[in-house]
């Protein structure tokens, strides 16, 4: 069943991981390190993005909301409606930052700070 974009439903976690994060002008942000599963809601938090650093250093690793990141097939990529100013300011940590706690605090303050509507509610 596809989506409101025309995507299917239903997607292969390592299809996902891997794959570039585009701002709107089609220049590459950051790649999907992860993703963060709820088990009791049976829903992805979050997407883990990975921006800048080198050689593994010095990365930032940020809690997308699921819902804002949109797959492009002639990009080959996931294309996201922030700015670079707007993903620098952004709430970011180590994955295992990201993660402690069930990774609630985290999921909770990327949707505040992005505006996306929470699937928990």
């Amino acid at each position: 069943m596809p989506t409101a974009t025309g995507h299917t439903t239903a997607i292969r976690a390592s299809r996902v991981i891997g794959t570039d994060v585009k701002d709107t002008q089609g220049e590459v942000i950051g790649k999907v390190e992860d993703l963060i599963l709820d088990k009791t809601d049976n829903a992805i938090m979050f997407a883990v993005v990975g921006f800048g650093g080198f050689l593994g250093m010095g990365e930032k690793f940020h809690p997308l909301p699921w819902s804002s990141l949109d797959f492009d097939p002639e990009l080959d990529a996931y294309v996201v409606p922030f700015s670079k100013d707007q993903l620098k300011a952004a709430p970011a940590d180590t994955i295992k930052e990201l993660t402690k706690d069930d990774g609630t605090f985290m999921r909770d303050r990327s949707y505040d700070y992005y505006k996306a509507e929470p699937y928990w509610h």
